[in-house]
């Protein structure tokens, strides 16, 4: 997860979260925080999937910038990248998460994100969109 605000990110921040104290300009709290590590935690070991999580502006165009992003990925990883200034949500899936996660069940979780996000929770709409690609990708 990565509670950075800018487009420099390392693979550890993707596949391991933040590193260091929270900056003052973070979207999220540490209770926040808390919350999406539990979830991305849950996700990836209930599936044997990791997920991963981008919270920052992407270049144009946003797509191509997500999937440099997952490019520091492994095949069996999904990377759910928001970008809330710019009204962005993508979520990439590798060669090996993708047999597990249908196109219709990423836009689903992607449908559910977006209400949550509309309404003010960022947070939430991680978490509930976390939980539903875990639940579509089923246990190992």
């Amino acid at each position: 997860m990565s509670g950075e605000l800018t487009t420099r990110v390392t693979t550890n921040e993707l596949q391991y979260g933040p590193q260091g104290p929270i900056s003052a300009d973070s979207p999220f709290t540490t209770r926040q925080l808390s919350r999406l590590d539990e979830a991305l935690t849950l996700s990836s070991r209930e599936t044997g999937l990791t997920f991963s999580v981008y919270v920052g502006e992407f270049k144009a165009p946003t797509r191509a910038h997500a999937e440099a992003l997952f490019e520091r990925l492994d095949d069996a990883s999904v990377l759910v990248a928001v970008s809330p200034g710019q009204r962005a949500l993508h979520i990439v899936t590798g060669p090996e998460s993708s047999k597990r996660l249908p196109n219709r069940a990423c836009a689903l979780a992607a449908l559910a994100m977006r209400a949550s996000f509309t309404n003010g929770d960022l947070t939430g709409g991680l978490v509930t969109g976390l939980r539903m690609l875990a639940d579509s990708a089923g246990n190992r």
